[in-house]
C-alpha cells in the first residue's frame, strides 16, 4: 500500500499544518460546528488535532513507524467521524424532510468515513496476524463502497449545487459533468461492494478525485488564498485520493493472495 500511504501521509501532514496555521478546524471538512457554535475547548482541540495529524502523517511515511502512525490516525479520523453526526437530525429540520436532504447528510458523514476506513485497514493489517479477518475485510470493503455510492447519489440528487464547482470552460455544460461524476461514484461504489474489478474501481476513484483537485479545487486557492476552506478542501481531497489508493492496493493484494492460495490447492 506504498503509493496510497505516501499520498495519505503527505495529505494528513498538510491538513494538520493548515489547522495549525488557522488555529481552528476547517469548517467544511472537519465540521465540529455541527455540535454548536461554541463548543468548549474547540480551539485547544484543534491545535492538538493539528499536531496529531502532522505527527501521525509523518509516521506513516517511514517504514519503522507505519503501525504507530496508522494507529494514531485511525483514532483521530475515527473521532472526526463524530463531527457531522448531529446533522442527521438538524439538517432535515432546516432543509426539509426530503430524500435528497437525507442522502446529502449521509454523504457528509461518509466524507469522514472514507478517510477512516483505509487507515484502519492499514492498522488492522499490520497488527493482526495473517491480516484482517474475512468479516473485517468485508466490512471495510462494503463501508468504503457504500460511501462512494452515496457520494454519487448526492451528486445525482443535487446537481444544481454541484454545477458551480465545474469549470465553465469544460464542454457540454456543468450539469453533464455533475451527472457523469455522480454515475462514476455510483459505479465505483458498486464495483468495490460486489468485488467486481474492485481494485480497478478504487484506483479509478482516486484518479477521478485527482482530476477533480486539479480542475476544480486547486484554482480556488488562487481565487481565495486566505480562505481556510479552499486550502482544507484540497488537503481533504488529497487524503481521500490516498485513501482510495490504499484500498485499491489492499484489495489487489487480497485478490492476488487468494489466487495464490487457490493455486496451491491440490487438484
Amino acid at each position: 500500500m506504498k503509493i496510497g500511504l505516501t499520498v495519505y501521509g503527505i495529505a494528513s501532514v498538510a491538513f494538520g499544518i493548515l489547522d495549525l496555521v488557522w488555529g481552528e478546524f476547517e469548517p467544511a471538512h472537519q465540521p465540529l460546528q455541527a455540535w454548536g457554535d461554541h463548543v468548549p475547548g474547540a480551539t485547544i482541540f484543534a491545535y492538538i488535532a493539528a499536531v496529531w495529524l502532522i505527527v501521525g502523517g509523518a509516521a506513516i511515511l517511514w517504514r519503522g513507524s507505519v503501525q504507530l502512525g496508522a494507529a494514531a490516525l485511525s483514532i483521530l479520523y475515527g473521532i472526526f467521524m463524530l463531527f457531522p453526526l448531529p446533522r442527521l437530525h438538524t439538517a432535515p429540520e432546516y432543509l426539509g424532510y426530503r430524500t435528497a436532504v437525507y442522502i446529502g447528510v449521509v454523504a457528509n458523514v461518509c466524507e469522514q468515513i472514507v478517510l477512516f476506513v483505509p487507515i484502519a485497514v492499514v492498522w488492522g493489517t499490520l497488527t493482526t496476524k495473517g491480516g484482517l479477518s474475512r468479516k473485517a475485510a468485508l466490512a471495510a470493503r462494503w463501508t468504503f463502497g457504500f460511501c462512494s455510492l452515496f457520494f454519487g447519489l448526492g451528486h445525482l440528487t443535487n446537481i444544481k449545487d454541484v454545477v458551480p464547482m465545474v469549470p465553465t470552460w469544460l464542454p457540454w455544460g456543468g450539469a453533464f459533468w455533475a451527472a457523469l461524476t455522480g454515475v462514476a461514484f455510483v459505479l465505483a461504489g458498486l464495483g468495490i461492494i460486489t468485488g467486481m474489478q474492485d481494485s480497478l474501481a478504487a484506483w479509478l476513484l482516486g484518479a477521478m478525485l485527482l482530476v477533480f483537485s486539479a480542475l476544480a479545487l486547486v484554482p480556488l486557492i488562487f481565487a481565495a488564498p486566505h480562505d481556510h476552506t479552499t486550502w482544507g478542501g484540497n488537503a481533504y481531497n488529497l487524503t481521500a485520493i490516498g485513501g482510495a489508493w490504499i484500498m485499491a492496493e489492499w484489495l489487489g493484494d487480497r485478490r492476488r493472495l487468494a489466487g495464490h492460495s487457490q493455486g496451491a490447492q491440490p487438484a
